[in-house]
C-alpha cells in the first residue's frame, strides 16, 4: 500500500513538473491525444484542410468550427510523436525504438534527407557520438523546393548540400519546450542565425517553416520534421527592400527626411512582432508601429488584410523579421480626411451629409468630429422629413472640434455645428450623447474623428416638469409633487433621472387617500424622492443582462435590469424610456415604487400603500422609544437651520447630580412626561425660585448663570426602585426632546425587583408559618401565658421590644397540656401558662432569628410595604 501511494505520488509530481515546463506546441498535442481517446492509447486528433496536405494539432476554435484559414477541414487520427502501432491492436501501444538521428530520420520517413546526409558525408556526424538538434525537411519539402535550387545542391555535395544541411542543425539537444518565441539559435553552418517562433495557438517555426512532427527523441539528439527547406539569411528588411526593384517606392520611405508624413505611413505597414504565414490560422487583429490595427487572416493558402486578398509572396525571411508582399497600398486613418472615415455601415449618413451640403461647410484646415448613426437608424420616417429639418437635425452630428474617444467625460458639453451643444454621458460598458449611444468602430483622422451611434440624437427643449404636464398622464403624480414641494426639482438646472409614475399608478385613490398622504409630507417626500436618482441614465447606458444598482435621492437603491433594449424597475416594466428634458431623463412606470427594506410604521398608511403598489409585500415596523428618539434628533436637526432657540440648562436639587439637556422654546413650552417601568406616578409640581450655581451643558463648556428665573419644577415621587426619569419637552413644531435626569435614589434593576418581590412573598409566608405553629402549640401544648402578647399591627415601631418579649416567653414556656377554658359570649380567650418542649422551643427561636432577620431587610425596604405585608 505504500509502495502503492509512493508511486502515485511519483506520478502526480511527475505530472506536475510535465505541465509545469510544457510549451503551447505540447499543450496542443495533449488536447489533440483527449480528442482521440476512443480510438485507442497513444493516438492524436489532427485536422487536414481539405485538397491540400496540411494537418495541423488544431486549437479549440479551429477544431469546434471544423475550419481551418476558412477552407473545411476533415479530421484524422495518429500515432501521436514517439509512439508507433503494433498489428493487432488498437491504437499506438508500443514507444517508438530510440536510435540516433541518422537512424531516426528513416523512422520518420524523412528518407530525401536522410540520402542526402549519406552523400554529403553529414552522416558520420549524426550516426556517431554528439549531441544535436535536425530540423529535417520532409520528402514533401524537398520536393516543393525550386528545381534550379536543388539541382544545385545535388551537383555539389560536399560544399553546397553539405552547408544546406549543416544549416539546419544545432550542436544541443532542443526540445519544443527549449524553443521560446524570438529565440535565436546560431547554426553549424558559420553560426549563421536561426529565428524560432513559438505562437500561442501552438504553432512552433523555424525561419517560417512549420514544424510538423516534433519531439522525437534520439540518443545523440532530437529530430524535428518541418515543412519547408529553409535557407540562410543575412540581409536586413530595408536591405532587402532597397535590393527589390519591384519595392522602389517604398525604399524611398526609408530615406530621412523632415516630413513625418511618409514616415507615419510605413509604419502603418509594419507590425512589432513577426507573423509567419503558417502561423495564421484564422483572422487576428495587430497593432501597427504607427498606432492603428489592422487585421490579418487567411483564405486557403493565401494571406488577407482587412478582409482583403492582397498577398502577392508571403514568408521573405530577413535577419530582423518577414516580410509579406501585397499588390495594395496600405492607408492609415491617419492619413485619411474625416470625411473618408465613413465606412459601409454609416453610408447613408455619408451620403446626406453631401447631399445637404454639409460637407461643404467642413472648411479646410479646421478639425470636426462627425457622430454618424447607423444605416438603420434612417428609416422611411425619417427619409421622409423635410429637408430643412433633416438638415437641422444633422448639424447636431457634426462638432466643432476634434474629440477623440478617449477625450470624452461625463457632463462635458459638445458644440455642434448649428450651433447647439450636446452633454456626454459616460457609464460602465457604454458613452452617451444625449439619448444616443455610441458603438464600436471610433477613428481618427487627419481632420477630425468619427463615432458611430444607434439612433438620431434628439435635442432636449423642455424641463422635466414642462415635459410631464405636457404629456398629461402624470397629474396625480405632479400634484403629489406640489403637495411635497419637490416641484421646483423637476424645473431646476441639474442632470436628473427619474421614475415618473402614470395616473393608472393611482387608479382607485379616493380623496381621503390623498388627503393621507398629503397630510403625512415627510412620508410622502420619502415616496417621491425613491423615484429619483441624480445623474442621467439611460436605457443604452446600463450594462445588459445584470442588475444595475441605481441609488436615489431618498437614499435606497434601485434595481435596473436592461434586457434586449428594455428595461425593468425594481421588477416592474417600463413601457417607455429615455424621454429626454434638459435637467434630465424620464422613464415612465405604472405603479408607484416603494423600497422593500424601508418598514412602514403607521397603519393606515401601510393599508394604503399596499393597495397602491402590488409588486412587493411592504414590511410593517411599529415606532418603538429608540425609533422615536432617532426621528426627534433628525427633526432637531432640521430645526436648526431656523433661528437657533435658547438653551437653558437648570439643575434645582441637591438630588440631582447631572442634568444632560433641557430646551425651551419662546413663547411656549409643551411639557411631556415619559417614565421607565419602574416609574410609578407624578405625585404634584412645585414652583419655586432656585437660586442656580453652576450650569453644565453636554459638548460645551462649563458656565455659570447667576440669574433666577421662576421654573417649574417637575418632582417624581420617589420610589427606591427609581433609577432613571425621562422628561421630554419640546415646542409644539417638534415631536419630542429627550432630557434624562439622574437621581441619587437607590438604583435597582429588573433582577433586584424581582428579589424584592421574592422577599415579600416569603415573608408573608413564614410569618403566617410562625402563626399557624403558635397556635398550634398554643391549642395542643402547655405553655406560657400568651395572652400578655401585645398586637403591633396597628404599630409596627413596637416590633422589637415585642420581639423580645415573645422570645422570653417562650423560653419560660413548659410541656403541661393546657385545661380548656369556657368563655361566655364577648369575651377573650384566655390562654393558660403551660411548659413547652425543647424542640419546640428551638423551633419557635429560629423562627423567631428568621423573623428578626426579615424584619431588617424590610425595614431597608420601607415602612410603607412592611406594613403591607403585615
Amino acid at each position: 500500500m505504500k509502495l502503492l501511494f509512493v508511486a502515485s505520488l511519483t506520478l502526480l509530481t511527475l505530472s506536475y513538473l510535465d505541465q509545469v515546463d510544457s510549451s503551447a506546441y505540447d499543450k496542443i498535442v495533449y488536447h489533440s491525444r483527449i480528442r482521440a481517446k476512443k480510438q485507442g492509447p497513444n493516438m492524436c486528433a489532427l485536422q487536414q484542410v481539405m485538397g491540400t496536405k496540411k494537418k495541423y494539432f488544431s486549437t479549440c476554435r479551429n477544431w469546434y468550427k471544423g475550419t481551418i484559414c476558412g477552407k473545411k477541414a476533415v479530421v484524422l487520427y495518429e500515432c501521436c510523436p514517439g509512439y508507433m502501432e503494433l498489428e493487432g491492436m488498437r491504437g499506438c501501444p508500443a514507444a517508438s525504438p530510440i536510435d540516433n538521428v541518422y537512424g531516426t530520420l528513416g523512422l520518420l520517413k524523412a528518407d530525401i534527407t536522410k540520402r542526402y546526409s549519406d552523400i554529403s558525408k553529414i552522416k558520420e556526424e549524426i550516426d556517431g557520438s554528439g549531441t544535436y538538434t535536425m530540423f529535417a525537411p520532409t520528402d514533401d519539402a524537398w520536393d516543393q523546393l525550386d528545381g534550379t535550387a536543388r539541382k544545385a545542391l545535388e551537383g555539389n555535395v560536399n560544399n553546397e548540400l553539405y552547408n544546406a544541411l549543416h544549416y539546419h542543425m544545432v550542436n544541443k539537444r532542443l526540445l519544443t519546450k527549449d524553443l521560446k518565441n524570438d529565440l535565436k539559435l546560431e547554426s553549424m553552418h558559420n553560426n549563421q542565425g536561426l529565428h524560432i517562433n513559438h505562437y500561442s495557438n501552438g504553432i512552433v517555426t523555424v525561419n517560417c517553416a512549420r514544424i510538423i512532427h516534433a519531439n522525437q527523441v534520439a540518443t545523440n539528439g532530437v529530430v524535428h520534421l518541418i515543412d519547408r527547406v529553409i535557407s540562410a539569411v543575412g540581409s536586413t528588411i530595408k536591405e532587402v527592400i532597397n535590393s527589390n526593384e519591384e519595392l522602389g517606392s517604398l525604399s524611398g520611405v526609408y530615406q530621412p527626411t523632415g516630413d513625418p508624413g511618409p514616415k507615419a505611413f510605413l509604419k502603418y505597414h509594419l507590425l512589432n512582432s513577426m507573423q509567419c504565414s503558417e502561423a495564421i490560422m484564422s483572422g487576428s487583429v495587430y497593432e501597427t508601429l504607427e498606432g492603428s490595427n489592422i487585421e490579418i487572416g487567411c483564405d486557403g493558402d493565401s494571406l488577407t488584410v482587412n478582409g482583403i486578398k492582397m498577398v502577392l509572396k508571403k514568408d521573405i525571411v530577413t535577419s530582423n523579421g518577414v516580410i509579406h508582399l501585397i499588390d495594395q497600398v496600405l492607408m492609415p486613418d491617419s492619413a485619411k480626411q474625416v470625411t473618408e472615415l465613413v465606412g459601409g455601415s454609416q453610408s447613408t449618413f455619408g451620403d446626406m451629409v453631401s447631399e445637404l451640403g454639409l460637407s461643404a461647410a467642413m472648411g479646410a484646415g479646421t478639425q470636426y468630429t462627425l457622430l454618424a448613426p447607423l444605416n438603420g437608424v434612417f428609416t422611411e420616417e425619417v427619409m421622409s422629413m423635410d429637408q430643412r429639418l433633416l438638415k437641422i437635425i444633422l448639424e447636431n452630428h457634426i462638432l466643432k472640434l476634434k474629440v477623440t474617444l478617449s477625450e470624452l467625460y461625463n457632463g462635458q458639453l459638445l458644440e455642434t455645428l448649428g450651433g447647439n451643444f450636446l452633454r456626454v454621458f459616460i457609464y460602465r460598458t457604454a458613452v452617451c450623447i444625449e439619448n444616443a449611444c455610441m458603438v464600436r468602430g471610433s477613428k481618427e483622422g487627419s481632420n477630425g474623428a468619427l463615432h458611430l451611434l444607434t439612433s438620431l440624437i434628439k435635442m432636449p427643449k423642455t424641463t422635466m416638469y414642462e415635459l410631464l404636464e405636457a404629456d398629461g398622464r402624470f397629474t396625480v403624480f405632479l400634484s403629489l409633487m406640489e403637495s411635497a414641494g419637490l416641484t421646483e426639482l423637476l424645473k431646476q438646472e441639474g442632470a436628473y433621472t427619474v421614475f415618473a409614475p402614470t395616473d393608472d399608478a393611482f387608479d382607485g385613490l379616493t380623496e381621503e387617500d390623498m388627503t393621507l398622504l398629503t397630510n403625512d409630507v415627510n412620508a410622502l417626500r420619502t415616496i417621491l424622492l425613491y423615484h429619483f436618482s441624480k445623474g442621467v441614465f439611460l436605457n443604452g447606458g446600463l450594462e445588459g443582462g445584470v442588475t444595475n444598482m441605481i441609488k436615489t435621492i431618498q437614499g435606497n437603491n434601485l434595481q435596473v435590469l436592461s434586457v434586449n433594449n428594455s428595461i425593468q424597475v425594481n421588477s416592474v416594466n417600463v413601457p417607455s424610456t429615455d424621454l429626454m428634458a434638459s435637467n434630465g431623463v424620464v422613464h415612465v412606470v405604472k405603479t408607484l415604487l416603494y423600497p422593500g427594506d424601508l418598514p412602514v410604521g403607521r397603519e393606515e398608511l401601510l393599508l394604503l400603500l399596499r393597495r397602491l403598489i402590488k409588486y412587493i409585500q411592504i414590511k410593517v415596523q411599529r415606532i418603538q422609544r429608540t425609533q422615536l428618539k432617532e426621528r426627534v434628533n433628525s427633526q432637531k436637526s432640521q430645526a436648526t437651520k431656523s433661528p437657533v432657540p435658547e438653551v437653558k440648562v437648570i439643575e434645582t436639587d441637591p438630588s440631582l447630580i447631572k442634568v444632560t439637556r433641557v430646551i425651551e422654546r419662546q413663547p411656549t413650552v409643551t411639557k411631556v412626561i415619559e417614565t421607565d417601568p419602574s416609574l410609578i406616578k407624578v405625585t404634584r409640581v412645585i414652583e419655586r425660585q432656585p437660586t442656580v450655581t453652576k450650569v453644565t451643558i453636554e459638548g460645551n463648556s462649563t458656565r455659570t448663570i447667576r440669574k433666577k428665573p421662576i421654573v417649574k419644577e417637575t418632582v417624581i415621587k420617589e420610589d427606591p426602585k427609581v433609577s432613571k426619569i425621562k422628561v421630554i419637552e419640546g415646542d409644539p413644531t417638534f415631536t419630542k426632546v429627550t432630557r434624562v435626569i439622574e437621581s441619587k435614589f437607590l438604583k435597582c434593576n429588573d433582577n433586584c425587583k424581582g428579589w424584592t418581590m421574592k422577599l415579600k412573598h416569603l415573608s408573608s409566608f413564614l410569618l403566617g408559618f410562625i402563626i399557624i405553629l403558635c397556635l398550634f402549640l398554643c391549642f395542643y401544648t402547655t405553655g406560657p401565658d400568651f395572652s400578655q402578647i401585645t398586637s403591633f399591627k396597628d404599630n409596627p415601631d413596637l416590633i422589637d421590644a415585642e420581639s423580645e418579649r415573645i422570645t422570653k416567653l417562650i423560653q419560660r414556656g413548659g410541656s403541661q397540656k393546657r385545661a380548656a377554658v369556657r368563655r361566655s359570649p364577648g369575651t377573650k380567650i384566655r390562654v393558660a401558662k403551660t411548659k413547652l418542649p425543647v424542640l419546640v422551643q428551638h423551633v419557635l427561636v429560629g423562627q423567631m432569628k428568621i423573623f428578626s432577620f426579615l424584619k431588617l431587610v424590610i425595614k431597608s425596604v420601607g415602612k410603607k410595604n412592611f406594613r403591607h405585608l403585615h
